[in-house]
């Protein structure tokens, strides 16, 4: 049964992110032969294993072994709600509206961005899309080199494999509705 629900999952998360199982084993260093044998619930991959392909997806190894009933298929958020999942020296606050949905094929983030926040330095690269939309406030997101101002209702989508960062350049908090897919693995945190 586990050998079943990872090969399950496995081959999900690589047809998710537009990939090849050659494409795979490339990034993950571990063999096309074995993945394929993985995907068909064939064999039990070893924890090292599983670590290389869950390292690939930015997931956690825990994704391939959870149980289907964990988790729910119906997450409710009331206005004002949401699981706190990250916090950065009162500058950077998320809240996810979709933690405990059950296998989640991406992620929604409630952000609320102090004046100067920024994403970091340098750009940020991963696989999957992004979507964002300016609840309040105004921020600048660089994709790929090209500048976008985006203010109140403003929003953008992109693949997420174009070099990007965002800094909240205006005097003011600044919300920002996150769409992420696929679901990143995301810790509670607190710095």
């Amino acid at each position: 049964m586990v050998k079943e629900l990872i090969g399950k999952k496995l081959k999900k998360m690589r047809l998710s992110n537009d990939m090849t199982i050659e494409g795979l084993a490339a990034k993950s260093h571990v063999s096309s032969n074995m993945i394929s044998r993985i995907e068909r619930g064939l064999t039990t991959p070893s924890v090292e294993i599983l670590m290389k392909l869950a390292d690939v997806f930015g997931m956690s190894i825990s994704y391939f072994v959870e149980e289907a009933d964990k988790g729910s298929t119906v997450v409710y958020t009331p206005n004002g709600g949401g699981e706190p999942i990250f916090f950065f020296e009162d500058k950077h606050q998320i809240l996810s509206l979709t933690q405990g949905l059950r296998d989640p094929g991406f992620s929604v983030f409630y952000d609320t961005l102090e004046s100067g926040c920024t994403s970091g330095e340098g750009d940020m690269v991963h696989a999957g899309e992004e979507f964002a939309i300016i609840l309040d406030g105004a921020m600048e997101f660089i994709i790929d080199g090209t500048v976008y101002p985006l203010s109140r209702g403003d929003s953008l989508s992109f693949k997420a494999n174009l070099p990007h960062r965002w800094i909240n350049n205006r005097h003011g908090k600044t919300k920002v509705l996150w769409v992420v897919s696929p679901a990143p693995n995301i810790a509670q945190q607190q710095a």
